[in-house]
């Protein structure tokens, strides 16, 4: 399945449940282009005792991730059409806390998901980033060759924002990577690079942390849309425009950010272990 082009590998562990200390090792077998199925993660689909499912998501690079805006909207589409959950509302478990998604339904399918992902965190220590002064905006960060005016914000898993005049043309491939492994961010973090088109539309290039530049990020595009506002260049709802399509995020006036984006279905099939 994927969420603008950002791919996962949906596994009901519901019942066949997969060896839970091999989970890292599945990750980067099965998500390897070349040698596996290919994708940025895969998705569990769990049972929860607090929510109507639990979600986790394991990068391609088998590390663990607290929270992902697109793999939810891929569980919530998958639950849903295989009437697993047949209610066009949804909470879900996740490492960053319950979520309650509101699904728009065409026929029988999920064509749309709304997301309601919860309060943005600003403060520099539950980001985590080491250092002094909170909240972390525009501040100075440099980076190799480079330095950053960086704003930071937790969506329940790291973020680190730029804001940049030509991201088409930005090297994504050379400073994404220096910025999710650098000293100031003890657990690693995602990077988005952001230009600002309107005070409405903004358009986002990411390096996810343990992926990789992925085609889209949605708790990135919610963190964007947040650091964004945070610095004057856009009201609180936004357009985001990544390169696998669009994303309308919306910092809403009870301080929680909304997500709404699709969410297709790709391929099923059967994996050896």
């Amino acid at each position: 399945m994927h969420g603008l082009g950002n791919d996962f590998i949906v596994v009901n562990n519901l019942e066949e449940r997969l060896p839970q200390d091999r989970f890292a090792e599945i990750a980067r077998k099965w998500c390897d282009r070349r040698f596996g199925i290919g994708g940025d993660g895969i998705v569990l689909v769990d049972p929860s005792k607090v929510a109507n499912l639990r979600m986790r998501i394991f990068n391609a690079d088998g590390s663990e991730a607290e929270m992902c805006g697109n793999g939810i909207r891929c569980l919530a589409k998958y639950v849903y059409d295989r009437r697993i959950h047949t209610d066009t509302t949804l909470t879900v478990e996740t490492l960053a806390g319950v979520k309650t998604l509101f699904l728009t339904v065409r026929g029988k399918e999920v064509e749309l998901v709304r997301v309601d992902m919860g309060e943005p965190i600003l403060q520099r220590e539950q980001i985590p980033m080491l250092g002094e002064g909170t909240p972390v905006k525009g501040e100075k960060l440099p980076v190799g060759e480079h330095e950053l005016l960086v704003t930071c914000v937790s969506m329940g898993n790291p973020h680190c924002v730029t804001l940049v005049s030509d991201v088409d043309n930005y090297p994504v491939a050379t400073v994404g990577p220096l910025v999710e492994t650098h000293p100031a961010f003890p657990r690693k973090t995602n990077v988005e690079f952001i230009q600002p088109l309107s005070s409405a539309e903004v358009k986002m290039r990411v390096w996810e942390r343990g992926c990789g530049e992925t085609m889209a990020c949605g708790s990135g595009a919610c963190a964007a849309a947040v650091a964004c506002h945070m610095n004057g260049v856009t009201d609180r709802k936004v357009t985001v425009h990544l390169l696998g399509g669009d994303l309308l995020i919306e910092w809403g006036e009870d301080n929680h950010v909304y997500m709404t984006g699709p969410a297709v279905e790709v391929f099923q099939g059967e994996v050896a272990l």
